[in-house]
């Protein structure tokens, strides 16, 4: 059950660099910093659109018109870094190497104080 944790984890935090990837690239194109018609960068701007556009569209609808300033990536970011931290705080309390089972001497209470 941790693997299948971490996987998550894993992928979302990539999930986190693709979208930071994409807001990059669609500043250098707006900037006209690299040029759409190279196949490289539309192929690679095409794949990051159909990766995030998913996730982003209903944010963006729900998101009053800042003018021209589009904030979703950011809201998403924020999402995903409160999903990853909320299921690793689940985890650590309902990881059974970390209950304490009645009867047992506390984990705290096991260690000897010398002094």
């Amino acid at each position: 059950m941790r693997a299948i944790l971490e996987v998550i984890l894993i992928v979302l935090d990539l999930y986190v660099w693709l979208l930071i990837a994409s807001a990059i690239l669609s500043w250098l194109i707006a900037f006209n910093v690299v040029n759409t018609r190279n196949q490289f960068v539309a192929a690679v701007a095409e794949f990051l659109y159909r990766i995030t556009e998913p996730a982003l569209a209903p944010i963006r609808r729900f998101m009053p018109n800042l003018g021209g300033l589009d904030i979703s990536p950011i809201i998403l970011i924020l999402i995903i870094i409160l999903v990853q931290s909320s299921s690793r705080i689940t985890w650590r309390l309902i990881s059974p190497e970390r209950r304490w089972i009645p009867g047992a001497i506390p984990p705290r209470a096991s260690v000897l104080r010398c002094g």
